[in-house]
């Protein structure tokens, strides 16, 4: 039966007959309302490792005051069912007053990967994960951990902040786990209702038609105004971006080349915010 404890003191001693060990112990960090995407995360780090900690935390510091802290999904019970199920051996589900502690001054920042896109959109958002993580990689201290690639800019921020500050975790990144029609899965893709959830592949088909023309010789200057254009006959919003990035500097990009690349967009439909990516290369 997987075990649930609330403090880093608890945690500590829950993990330390594995330490004892010398157990290899992966760490999946989560805001709850778990769904097949995360049940994928903690299958790659049951492979990779010996035991697995699932943390469920609402981070307060990623939100800004008018986003979707209060009604974002909390749902332990059945994360802890659906972690039970999958192998999981210990839920780390600590409160507010834990993570971060009364009279808290200390941040987190990561430069140049965090300026653009997600980072330009919501200027808050990536020192909240940096911070958080930072602080529960601390409370677990995990030989690995594993993030899914949906979010990629976050998924490169946290390796750089990890590896700058020599907090000795390898950061695993596990492909974008997607429903049948190209959805990406996101606990956020409860708040569509049934004619935006149909409508929310849309997002993922405009990607993979801006990737059709870049692997034909097209710029992305050209392809974005049809990719977004299509996005708004499908009920989008204008986008947040919709970028061609290098994969491992984020640098921006208008032609493939040998370069590794990544094409990522966001843009809301109705009151969700969707955002997907997709890596692509030169034939």
């Amino acid at each position: 039966m997987i075990a649930t404890v609330r403090t880093a003191v608890a945690l500590r001693a829950a993990l330390a007959p594995w330490r004892r060990e010398g157990l290899r112990i992966g760490f999946v960090p989560t805001m709850g309302a778990l769904h097949r995407g995360h049940a994928t995360l903690v299958e790659h780090a049951l492979a990779a490792c010996d035991r697995v900690v699932v943390s469920v935390f609402v981070n307060p510091t990623q939100f800004a005051p008018n986003e979707d802290f209060a009604r974002y999904p909390r749902t332990e019970a059945a994360d802890a069912a659906l972690l039970e199920r999958v192998g999981a051996q210990v839920l780390y589900a600590p409160a507010v007053e834990e993570v971060y502690p009364p009279g808290d001054a200390t941040r987190v920042t990561v430069a140049g990967l965090t300026e653009s896109m997600e980072g330009a959109i919501r200027p808050h958002f990536f020192t909240g994960v940096a911070t958080v993580c930072a602080r529960l990689f601390c409370h677990v201290q995990p030989d690995a951990t594993f993030f899914g690639e949906k979010d990629y800019q976050q998924l490169l921020v946290v390796r750089r902040m990890a590896r700058d500050l020599g907090l000795g975790v390898e950061v695993i990144g596990v492909p974008t786990v997607r429903e049948p029609d190209g959805l990406a899965l996101s606990s956020r893709n409860a708040y569509l209702s049934a004619a935006e959830r149909a409508a929310a592949p849309a997002l993922h088909r405009a990607l993979q038609q801006v990737a059709t023309g870049l692997r034909d010789g097209a710029s992305m200057a050209a392809l974005r105004a049809d990719a977004v254009r299509a996005l708004l006959d499908a009920g989008f919003t204008e986008p947040d971006y919709l970028d061609l990035r290098d994969a491992e500097t984020l640098a921006p990009l208008d032609r493939l080349d040998a370069t590794p690349a990544r094409l990522l967009a966001a843009a809301r439909l109705g009151t969700t915010r969707l955002i997907d990516n997709i890596p692509v290369q030169r034939a």
